[in-house]
Order: structure tokens, then sequence, then C-alpha cells
């Protein structure tokens, strides 16, 4: 089983409680700047419209984290996402991932992750994503080279900076 009996995983559809959808636009924001805030809850909704898939982790009724992931030709705007555009013809992107800051360190972003990562697998496409190093997320950036991930590449942009990762 990937999550323990307590913490279940349920794939984003738009037939979702809008109170599912607050808790995570919420965690979003609560986890800003290590992921990029969103302006609206709108904008929460264009999101995972774009993505190819994404996935929201749950405690009883309470969401404590989500992953959000794009394949290649997206219409995704992101100069991050466009960046692994560039250099890969098939990729699968992770956009975001956070976790409830109490359910960290748990083993959940790991088997989070191996559950995307067969994804990839499976569509024998490689795994790509950023992660900031101004302001520097060392746990993202310790967590990534821990799973395997290699850093290809760096963009400064005005107000932060990020590491490309690729596995």
């Amino acid at each position: 089983m990937i999550f323990n009996s307590d913490i279940n995983i349920e794939e984003f559809n738009f037939s979702t409680d809008k109170t599912i959808l607050d808790q995570i636009y919420n965690l979003n924001q609560c986890n800003t700047p290590e992921v990029g805030s969103l302006d609206s809850y709108n904008d929460l909704i264009g999101l995972l419209d774009k993505s190819f898939v994404n996935y929201f982790l749950f405690n009883g009724d309470e969401v404590i984290g989500f992953i959000v992931c794009f394949r290649e030709n997206a219409k995704y705007k992101s100069k991050n996402y466009k960046f692994f555009s560039s250099i890969k013809d098939q990729f699968l992107y992770i956009d975001r991932v956070v976790i409830k800051s109490s359910f960290r360190e748990k083993g959940i972003g790991t088997n989070l992750y191996k559950f995307v990562e067969k994804i990839a697998k499976k569509n024998d496409i490689s795994l790509c994503c950023e992660v900031n190093t101004k302001p520097e997320n060392i746990p993202s950036i310790q967590f990534h080279k821990k799973f395997g991930f290699e850093e290809i590449g760096k963009y400064n942009f005005d107000d932060h900076s990020v590491a490309y990762f690729i596995k």
C-alpha cells in the first residue's frame, strides 16, 4: 500500500467538493514561496484543469497534501514548465507538491513521489521539477537529490531563483 491506513489519495475531478478545493487553495497559499502563490481560487481551478494528473491526500476529511503534474504540450505558461518543454519531447512535470507541515517527515512525500514516478515509468518518460534556490529550499533540494533527481540547470527570476531537476 502506498499510504498508511489513515492517509487516502484521490485524483481531482470537477465534481470535487468546493470545501476540498478551498482546503487545497489554502494549503497552497500557506506554503508560499516554496510553491507559487495563486491569485485566486479560480487560478487553482485553471491550473488543475490544464494539468495531466493531480492527486490530493486526505487524513479523514482533512486535505494534508497534493501534487499537480503536467505532460508535454500542455497549455501552461509557466517559465519553469517551458524550460522542460525546450529540452524534452516527452516528460511528466511536477509543478507543485505540498505536504502539510504536521505530516512531514513521515514518508508521505516519498510515497507520493513513488506513486507519480510509476506514471512516468509506465509512459517511459522523465520526471521533472524545479526547486527554489532563492529563497533556498534546502529540505526540498535534499529530498530530490536523495530521490535520484539530478540538477540540470538554473534560472534567476526577478524575485526568486530555481534549480531544475530531472530523473
